[in-house]
């Protein structure tokens, strides 16, 4: 499909612009990447939106679309975050993942998806939302552990000038963290009141996993907020608990959808 491959292009076109930025260090950088990321946005989501107006039922929301739909978020998050002129180089890992994941879930097909109601559809985007802000989040603890490791060992490449101050990297990862601690925290909420039967034995993997992701998020915070928590101590738990959270929706989906090849 056209507007596929169109996103794709513009995709790899806004990450050649950030590495072309990302390499001369004398050049202040320059924001011509947000164009192209900006119209493979627009069209990354008017193909999920066509798809859902040609598809029986409500939006896709099986496993690629899934994928596609909290990498679309991604992105997102990104040109917002990078408009400002912080973290635009989280562009030269999501750009690309957004490109593969919409290719991934042209190429596997469309499946009708069971109607919800406002409640639910609410709970199922928030939990899109969830994971996309907190994916920015594990994105950002790897380029803070990355930047950290450099700067011990006196390793100042290109791409170090890149990224923000350490400190402000590091602000940028909590404040990141906290919003997706919240949305997750809307997304259980919603879960409970809106979902029939929370611990059903399709769903009690999913909440159990869940609420560990929620409860290590949390305590991160709190840590970080009475102790100070910071540097390869916060990328530990952010990384443990971004594991955790993808094993409770994508692995299990994974399971069910591609292994068992059940809807």
């Amino acid at each position: 499909m056209a507007i596929v491959l169109i996103s794709l292009l513009l995709y790899l076109t806004a990450t050649l612009l950030l590495v072309r930025g990302m390499g001369d260090a004398r050049q202040r950088p320059s924001r011509a990447w947000l164009w192209p990321a900006g119209a493979a946005i627009v069209l990354h989501g008017g193909y999920h939106l066509t798809v859902a107006l040609h598809t029986s039922g409500g939006p896709d929301m099986h496993f690629f679309a899934a994928l596609s739909l909290v990498a679309l978020g991604m992105a997102v998050l990104t040109a917002l975050v990078g408009a400002r002129g912080r973290m635009a180089a989280l562009g030269v890992v999501v750009f690309p993942l957004a490109a593969l994941l919409l290719l991934a879930y042209h190429g596997h097909g469309h499946a009708p998806s069971k109607e919800l109601d406002w409640q639910l559809a609410s709970h199922a985007w928030l939990a899109l939302l969830a994971y996309a802000t907190l994916s920015i989040a594990a994105l950002l603890a790897i380029m803070l552990w990355l930047q950290e490791r450099a700067l011990r060992r006196r390793d100042f490449r290109p791409w170090l000038r890149a990224l923000p101050p350490l400190a402000d990297l590091e602000l940028l990862l909590f404040r990141t963290i906290a919003v997706g601690f919240s949305l997750l925290t809307l997304t259980l909420v919603t879960g409970v009141l809106f979902v029939d039967d929370l611990l059903a034995q399709k769903l009690v993997h999913k909440t159990v996993l869940s609420v560990l992701s929620w409860l290590v998020f949390g305590t991160l915070l709190i840590g970080r907020r009475r102790y100070g928590w910071r540097g390869v101590k916060a990328v530990h738990w952010t990384l443990s608990a971004m594991v955790l959270l993808l094993l409770a929706f994508f692995g299990s989906q994974f399971v069910i959808e591609l292994v068992f090849g059940r809807g």
